[in-house]
């Protein structure tokens, strides 16, 4: 009976039986749904989120704790995205500048190399058609075929074929604004 949520209608039923002890709260009235239109799991996270919050990492984890989710950003979470860094603009900024005076590390510049082959394979990919006027769903599609294993595989390998000439374009650039 505990673990049941009651009903008004199962209140009124049990009036009159002898197993019901307790006085009843809010809670034994209504059911309440997390997020409308989710299925049970999700609605379950959300609720021990809710529940559990900042107390270690319950069945769907404290919130603010990134999760493995292999899902597009939603139009939400874009406008969210923009609205932040449009609040910290400025100090981005202060940031570039800095960056630009120093030589990139290792770890940076192999970042940069997969980036630059990533983009080789998105234009491979859209026949030389920006990425901006891609549709969001066209653009997901895309980004769901470069995140497949035999993919990535052929991107890592070419980023380590093209390391080298990305570290000399790096350091020739950075001795050609010292002069």
């Amino acid at each position: 009976m505990a673990d049941k949520l009651l009903r008004f209608r199962d209140v009124l039923e049990m009036e009159g039986k002898d197993n019901f002890n307790r006085p009843l709260s809010f809670d034994d009235l209504h059911v309440t749904q997390y997020r409308p239109g989710e299925d049970d799991l999700t609605n379950y996270r959300a609720y021990r989120r809710k529940r559990v919050q900042g107390a270690g990492s319950g069945e769907g984890g404290p919130i603010g704790e990134s999760t493995d989710v292999d899902e597009a950003l939603t139009v939400q979470q874009r406008l969210q995205r923009k609205r932040t860094f449009k609040r910290l603009q400025p100090r981005i900024k202060l940031g570039r500048e800095r960056a630009k005076r120093r030589i990139a590390s290792k770890e940076k510049l192999m970042k940069r190399t997969r980036k630059q082959v990533r983009q080789m394979f998105l234009k491979k990919f859209t026949k030389d058609i920006p990425k901006s006027e891609l549709t969001y769903a066209r653009r997901q599609e895309i980004e769901k075929r470069l995140d497949k294993p035999a993919i990535k595989k052929r991107i890592d390998t070419l980023a380590k074929r093209m390391f080298p000439k990305v570290r000399q374009a790096e350091l020739a650039k950075k001795r050609g604004g010292a002069k």
